[in-house]
């Protein structure tokens, strides 16, 4: 069957993602010992002990990161000794700050081409577990939809997500599919058990570990065209 979606992760495969969510953090601390000083440049660790307690009250959390990020931020300022009023603001106010901080983002030079490469021939997706908005980083053109956990409340490796990635491409069957990722459960296993092809995406060389293997591999994005033509 000939391939006629193809669908991106986004954090790790897009772009490097931990060296921005450390300035993201930095930059939210920044904020808080200025605007809410009875919190004062709050310890990451502290955050996420707040984080943990929340989602093992209520796991659905962990699929609805922009929601948790602004309940953790909400307790932290309520266990501060702000009122429930100013603690809301605050929260919305410093959640916006790291949001902004989140998005400066350095997209792999290789990127740009390779999706306006695939672009000319097949339809083109997002399946991600993050809260990054490809609309605010001026990918959005290449993508037909994009789709987050926060939006479905569910993410990968549940199918559920590449499932609802095959209705919004026009109802395309799942053996036309493929899904690019980084990350061998949530990518290549998800996408394998919705019925997808899954291309690991591996720049650095890493050892393949896990049971299940990818149907391909990668190091670079713009060998995927050469990937797909030797599946046809």
């Amino acid at each position: 069957m000939s391939i006629e979606l193809i669908t991106f992760d986004l954090d790790d495969t897009l772009w490097d993602t931990a060296p921005v969510i450390v300035s993201a953090e930095a930059v939210l601390r920044d904020w808080l010992a200025q605007h809410a000083p009875k919190l004062g440049a709050v310890e990451v660790e502290h955050l996420f002990a707040i984080r943990k307690r929340l989602v093992d009250a209520q796991p659905d959390l962990k699929h609805r990161i922009s929601t948790l990020r602004r309940l953790v931020l909400q307790h932290a300022l309520l266990d501060a000794g702000y009122g429930d009023a100013e603690a809301d603001s605050l929260a919305e106010k410093s959640f916006e700050v790291f949001l902004h901080a989140r998005h400066q983002i350095e997209i792999f030079p290789e990127v740009q081409p390779a999706l306006e490469q695939l672009g000319q021939h097949y339809t083109l997706g997002v399946v991600t577990n993050g809260n990054a908005d490809v609309r605010r980083l001026g990918l959005a053109d290449h993508f037909a939809f994009a789709l987050c956990a926060e939006d479905l409340g569910i993410g990968k490796p549940d199918p559920a997500p590449f499932v609802e990635a095959l209705k919004r491409a026009g109802g395309v069957a799942a053996g036309a599919a493929v899904h690019v990722g980084d990350h061998p459960g949530d990518d290549i296993f998800g996408a394998q058990q919705a019925g997808f092809r899954a291309i690991w995406y591996n720049p650095q060389g890493k050892v393949w570990e896990a049971d299940h293997k990818p149907d391909a591999e990668v190091r670079s994005l713009l060998e995927i065209p050469q990937v797909l033509a030797r599946w046809k």
